[in-house]
């Protein structure tokens, strides 16, 4: 655990003008990030949250490498408003690269401060000084430590990023397995997540909900509520009703009376889900050319060939219901949520309340289950409102499994087409993208009009907005991975946003990502089998980026994909993509048997994200990843009529059981001297692409419509 100053950092002359890496960059103060206190603990705050990823115990082990102390001493502070730095929202695979490189470097010249004043108390040169778990030792038994220093205020001044972090070879704890901080109280079913908090004095909250999306309220017998015993108050802020008890169970039977009480009118239409791809392409849209690539010499096309693939809306369905608690005192506004984004949700409730954002107090608490913009923000405002009615007590306001499943936003649907040209040879010479969908991204904060669903139901209720695309620099968003990593000579992609959000649509992991890749890959593989090519051969003849080549032959090697005998009614296939064009690179292998369903028997991956923090943390990642790409492709549809939607339970709802989880095996190509690449959605559209590529090689049937179900294979039979 000892290493020299002269091994652990060394001075780079910036001349104070480099950008700070990460989001170091926008949080400048060292004190922001840490705390090094005379207790001998180390205090983190990052800004990005844990939401089952493993994230706070990667982040926990770079500030341990730099700083020279043992991981148990590390204590990662929960994000809050009150303390952390603002890093934006937990997602996109981006908490390595933005929130890890921040600290590696806040946390080395935090290194080499205490490393001078020890040198200063001890009256020695700092070259002579080593580092041993806080504690710092010289010549002639001289000592003192961090813990002794702790209260000199050093860190009370902005990064410069003068100090160069350790080279790899210096780190003792990046790319070794560590014990998740967060697994001990969920295998011993401990109190951890935001539905367990206590607080004195709490509340218990419900909301009516309308009959369909749209609906307004124009009569509430509001007593019907109060005569509960246990009822508290009844809340009604024009369509938005509510009640809070002294009880859940009677905050339920108030809200029973509520709802045969409840009048309303109107509501907004859906679209017809048996042609989803005519409503899409039939709606008014934002056309944005994504990116082109012209040919400077190839061959002349002789004929195009063309394809459509679809993904269907996908909900979050959470492992537990949204939940927040919500307490105001003397104006100020204090909320405990699992959100994503504390800073982006304490923006937004600043615009919705007309408070000043420093009255109000955001904190992360761990939620059950989040892949993106699920209920938790909306849960947030709706707690605060029904709380506001109670002033001073907290109020805990709980999701049903059918509010969860009917009301958070929805992975948007997505309808590709795609056309090869191709020269006599059969060469693809050519290649264009369409992308129809909504936008992938409503999640509050990011845009002048509020996007919580509470905001729009108000007596004075905010316009309701459709999704947005990020920019494509930050990865975009329905165009997210449409353009091609393939080597073609010309390329064309275009997105289409829909301007219609009658279902509503947010941010759900990969974003755009799933449907292109997988359209992009079972497109390659139809290419291949017209050529009578190998599909792993055809991949590589058109890939010249020397890691993307890496992971294609790493997984088709561990899985055997050269000895593969085939069986009746078994097939194999592979997909492939450099997550966002650059990010980690995935190539994966899928093994299926067709029988009455497809069941997907096995899953080879092959992943670089470049310096691996803590590979077991990454293959819990890609493993994560691939389980629920397979349930997305074989299971996973959100059902609605032309009112609502229909599939608000598991029944309606049907994921992958356990019973159904294929094997999966995962090979890590570590590259210690790359950037660290973030891997939480790495796995999803190459598992896709192989799935869909693998039931075409056993059955001989191409489904390029999602999800792969029984129905749609007969279909797809003619």
């Amino acid at each position: 655990m000892t290493t020299g100053p002269g091994l652990g950092y060394h001075i780079v002359d910036t001349g104070g003008t480099a950008a700070l890496p990460g989001s170091l960059q926008s949080n400048r103060r060292l004190s922001q990030w840490l705390r090094l206190k005379a207790d001998g603990s180390v205090e983190v705050f990052s800004g990005k949250v844990e939401i089952g990823q493993g994230i706070l115990t990667a982040v926990a082990q770079i500030v341990a490498d730099e700083l020279d102390v043992d991981l148990a001493r590390v204590r990662m502070v929960p994000a809050s408003t009150a303390m952390s730095p603002n890093e934006g929202v937990t997602s996109g695979s981006l908490s390595v690269e933005q929130s890890g490189s921040a600290l590696r470097y806040a946390c080395a010249e935090a290194r080499a401060l205490y490393l001078e004043a020890a040198a200063q108390r001890l009256g020695v040169g700092v070259e002579s000084l080593d580092v041993h778990d806080g504690t710092i030792t010289g010549p002639g038994n001289l000592s003192t430590s961090y813990w002794e220093l702790a209260e000199l205020g050093l860190l009370e001044r902005e990064a410069t990023a003068r100090i160069a972090p350790k080279p790899a070879q210096a780190r003792r704890l990046a790319g070794r397995a560590a014990a998740r901080f967060d697994i001990p109280d969920k295998v011993f079913g401990r109190p951890r997540f935001i539905h367990d908090l206590v607080l004195p004095g709490m509340l218990y909250g419900r909301v009516l909900r309308p009959p369909s999306p749209g609906a307004r309220l124009t009569a509430l017998d509001e007593a019907a509520g109060r005569d509960v015993p246990g009822a508290v108050a009844v809340v009604r802020d024009g369509s938005f009703a509510g009640v809070v008890a002294d009880s859940e169970a009677a905050a339920g039977a108030a809200l029973r009376r509520l709802e045969t009480a409840a009048t309303w009118v109107g509501g907004e239409a859906l679209p017809d889900e048996a042609d989803l791809r005519a409503w899409m392409k039939s709606q008014p849209v934002e056309t944005t050319p994504v990116g082109a690539r012209d040919a400077v010499t190839s061959g002349m096309p002789v004929r195009t060939v063309r394809a459509a693939y679809s993904r269907p809306f996908i909900a979050h369905a959470s492992m537990a219901p949204s939940c927040a608690i919500a307490q105001w005192s003397d104006g100020r506004l204090h909320v405990w949520t699992h959100s994503q984004g504390v800073y982006n949700l304490s923006a937004e409730l600043s615009v919705v309340l007309a408070l000043p954002s420093e009255s109000i107090v955001v904190e992360h608490v761990e939620g059950a289950g989040c892949y993106g913009h699920n209920g938790a923000d909306d849960v947030g405002l709706e707690a605060v409102l029904l709380a506001r009615a109670v002033d001073g007590r907290p109020v805990k306001l709980i999701w049903s499994r059918e509010e969860e499943m009917a009301w958070a936003p929805f992975g948007a649907a997505q309808t590709v087409d795609l056309e090869a040209d191709l020269d006599a040879q059969g060469e693809i010479v050519g290649w264009r993208h369409d992308v129809w969908g909504n936008g992938h991204v409503s999640r509050p904060g990011r845009v002048k009009t509020p996007t919580l669903h509470a905001a729009w139901q108000l007596a004075r209720p905010f316009p309701r907005a459709v999704a947005t695309n990020p920019p494509l620099a930050g990865g975009g968003g329905a165009e997210r991975n449409a353009t091609p990593l393939y080597d073609f000579p010309a390329w064309r992609i275009t997105s289409h946003r829909l301007l219609a959000m009658p279902i509503r649509t947010s941010a759900l992991r990969t974003l755009g990502a799933f449907a292109n890749v997988f359209a992009i890959e079972s497109f390659m593989d139809e290419l291949a089998a017209e050529r009578g090519e190998d599909p792993v051969a055809f991949r590589l003849r058109h890939l010249q980026d020397p890691r993307a080549r890496a992971v294609i032959e790493a997984a088709a090697a561990r899985a055997g994909w050269g000895a593969w005998a085939r069986r009746e009614g078994q097939g194999h296939g592979l997909g492939f993509a450099r997550y966002k064009g650059t990010g980690a690179y995935c190539a994966a292998v899928a093994e299926v048997e067709g029988a009455a369903d497809i069941r997907v028997r096995r899953l080879v991956l092959a992943v670089d994200v470049g310096e691996v923090i803590n590979p077991d943390g990454l293959e819990n990642q890609m493993e994560g990843g691939a389980i629920q790409a397979t349930s997305w492709v074989l299971k996973e549809a959100v059902r609605f009529d032309r009112t609502r939607i229909m599939s608000d339970t598991w029944e309606t709802y049907p994921i992958l059981r356990f019973s159904e989880v294929p094997a999966v095996e995962v090979e890590i190509i570590a590259r210690p001297e790359e950037k660290a690449l973030g891997a939480g959605e790495a796995a999803h559209g190459p598992v896709a692409g192989a799935i869909a590529n693998a039931v075409f090689d056993a059955l001989g049937v191409r489904v390029r419509d999602l999800p792969i179900t029984r129905a749609r294979i007969i279909a797809a039979m003619g």
